[in-house]
């Protein structure tokens, strides 16, 4: 087999040629059905070690250049009926521990993009130094919590934006058992914090 990949940080059983990569990313951007960010489809594969960053963006421009994905704008592409077609007859070529490495990282970061979208947290300077991080949480319709605090740098800052995304649930779940005396509730929130670290 001829490898016309670098092997820098792809995991063993990753991809190591362009045309594979390019069968991944068909078969991704398939299932995901929707425009989806270039940059965000580059950093599964990359730091899922499936295929180098090089590679991957050859492959893309190898892909856009022969009309099986379109740019949408600057950022987002998505799947044509030449690429539906790629997916179709040439992804079974490809592992199934790919494939299914690929999805799994590929729902987790749109479950994640969700998340963000639904939850905004906006950081802004703050008069004489530091930082203010404002925080919502919606149900998608309304804010249920609008949430500013300070916190001293910019570091701190976006690790509270950063823990706040990976479950904006759990601090809502504090907040109004704080607030209402519901002790069972804040206990219940804490184990499972201690359990995910």
């Amino acid at each position: 087999m001829n490898f016309d990949a670098f092997f820098a940080g792809v995991e063993p059983g990753g991809l190591r040629n362009t045309r594979e990569i390019g069968i991944l990313i068909c078969y991704m951007l398939t299932n995901i059905k929707n425009p989806f960010s270039k940059n965000d489809l580059i950093e599964i594969i990359q730091t899922n070690g499936i295929a180098n960053y090089f590679e991957v963006t050859s492959a893309l421009s190898e892909l856009i250049k022969y009309g099986n994905i379109n740019n949408c704008d600057d950022d987002m592409i998505n799947i044509t009926k030449g690429g539906k077609l790629v997916s179709q007859q040439l992804s079974s070529e490809l592992s199934l521990s790919v494939r299914q490495k690929a999805l799994s990282a590929l729902m987790k970061l749109t479950e994640r993009r969700k998340i963000e979208k639904e939850n905004p947290v906006v950081i802004t300077e703050a008069e004489g130094g530091g930082y203010n991080v404002n925080i919502r949480i919606t149900d998608g319709i309304r804010d249920l919590i609008s949430l500013t605090m300070f916190v001293p740098d910019r570091a701190d800052a976006n690790a509270v934006k950063r823990n706040f995304h990976d479950n904006p649930q759990r601090l809502y779940s504090v907040i109004l058992a704080s607030l209402i005396g519901e002790k069972g509730m804040i206990e219940e929130a804490v184990k499972e914090l201690e359990n995910e670290q």
